[in-house]
């Protein structure tokens, strides 16, 4: 499997949720053979802070190759166009 691929994960993991849209889009990334370099939301202020600071109103966010891919969705449809 390559390594050379590298996606940048944010998600949201709360001590009572674990966002799955975040699990959605690790799985994502890890069947489409990335790295993932992952950075845990672990509150619901570093969620919300997180957010507001990239502009966006949802977490997870992936980025590739520095460029923002968005959400679980959103990498859903970069990988079936890749």
């Amino acid at each position: 499997m390559p390594t050379d691929k590298t996606a940048t994960l944010y998600r949201m993991v709360l001590p009572d949720h674990i966002c799955p849209f975040g699990v959605r889009a690790k799985a994502m990334l890890e069947t489409a053979g990335y790295r993932i370099d992952e950075h845990l939301l672990r509150s619901r202020e570093e969620a919300d802070a997180f957010e507001a600071e990239q502009g966006v109103a949802t977490t997870p966010q992936v980025f590739i190759d520095g460029e923002r891919v968005g959400g679980s969705d959103e990498l859903e449809r970069y990988l079936a166009a890749a």
